[in-house]
This record gives structure tokens, sequence and C-alpha cells, in this order.
């Protein structure tokens, strides 16, 4: 069983609602110029601030995004102190960037000294220690990236902090921390996973976003 997709013509869906979604996707994301096209064809009222915030927010993004971490820190501390010190979890991500960063450039002593200093201290609890031994554990490998933990110096693992340290710095300026978009999705996935069980094994296919927009 599926939704034939002539039925989705019946929904009126308004303007508005439309561009106020892309309009989030695109703040989120810190696609400063286009928003600024995209106001000026829509003509829509222009978000409080935006610009200054999206400057501010690409610029830590791509700095985490880049591997520089510390740059990153020091940016989010003046755009949203204390967040760091709240957020353990996204501290560590941070600090474990450049450690790696460090071993990347083979400056072992340097990395080393570092994981002392500023990742030791993280071992005093538990769900970090799993953690920290992968970290250290590429300073015994000649061609880290070739290591059994060559994930953590992945594009996507900078990427997966990136993307969780904008997340937390508007949810710590009391801004959705996810895009509108996003939240469709994920509402609309789980809407069909839950019809999924309610009609058991003749029940609609897993929601594919892919398809969906094939259809």
């Amino acid at each position: 069983m599926d939704v034939d997709p002539r039925q989705y013509e019946n929904i009126v869906v308004n303007d508005n609602d439309i561009h106020n979604i892309v309009l989030s996707y695109l703040v989120h994301n810190c696609y400063n110029e286009t928003v600024e096209s995209f106001i000026a064809c829509t003509g829509m009222k222009q978000p409080d601030n935006h610009l200054e915030d999206m400057d501010k927010r690409k610029s830590i993004y791509h700095f985490a995004l880049d591997g520089n971490a510390l740059k990153a820190i020091e940016l989010t501390e003046q755009l949203a102190p204390d967040l760091l010190e709240k957020n353990k979890d996204l501290q560590f991500d941070l600090l474990s960037l450049h450690f790696v960063e460090l071993v990347c450039s083979r400056k072992c002593t340097e990395a080393l000294e570092f994981a002392q200093t500023k990742l030791t201290p993280f071992g005093k609890v538990q769900k970090y220690v799993e953690k920290l031994e992968d970290f250290m554990a590429l300073l015994a490998y000649v061609e880290p990236e070739k290591s059994p933990m060559f994930h953590l110096l992945s594009l996507d693992y900078r990427q997966h902090v990136a993307d969780s340290l904008n997340r937390a710095i508007l949810a710590n300026a009391s801004l959705p921390s996810y895009s509108a978009m996003e939240r469709l999705i994920q509402q609309t996935t789980v809407v069909r996973q839950c019809l999924n069980q309610d009609l058991g094994k003749d029940g609609l296919l897993p929601f594919s976003l892919k398809d969906f927009l094939k259809s």
C-alpha cells in the first residue's frame, strides 16, 4: 500500500509557508548571499540581525570543517560565552579535531602534549574513555590514515562536528537547531514508520526522500 502521488495535488500549500521553509534552510546553513537574493525576490521581511549572526556562524563552521578547531573554539567563545563549558561533548569533539590535525601534520610530540593537557582530563568521565583510546591509538601508526581509526581523520567526521557546533550555537541563541525543512523530513519519516508498524507487513514501504522526490 502506498499513497497515490496525484493525491498531493489536492493539498493546498501556502506560498508564504514554502518561502519560510526555504528561508529557514538558507539561514540555518549560512547562505548569506542567497538569503539576500531570496528576500529581495519574495519580498519577505528580513530576519533580525541575520547577516551578522550568519557571518559569525559561517566562519565558525568553516574553521571547524577545515580542522582549525582552535580558531573555531575562539570564535565560539566570543559569540556564545560558556557554551562549550556547558556542552562538554562538543568541547571534546572540537579539541579532538585539533589533536587529529596535529597527528596528520606528523607533529606527534606536540599532539601528545596537547592530549595530556587538554584531552586527558576527559578521561575521568567513563563515556570519554573509549574515544580517548581511539584518538591516542592514532599516534601508534606511521600512516594514521590507514589505521582502523581512519574515520576520525575524515571530512565526514569534521562535518559531523561542524554541524553539531552550528546547531548548538543556534540553540544557545534560542533558535531552532534544525531547519524547518529538516524537521519536516524527520516528521514525515517518523509518520511513515509509524504507519508501517500499524499496518504490519502489508503496510507502506519505508520512507525514502530520494524516491519521494522522484514521484
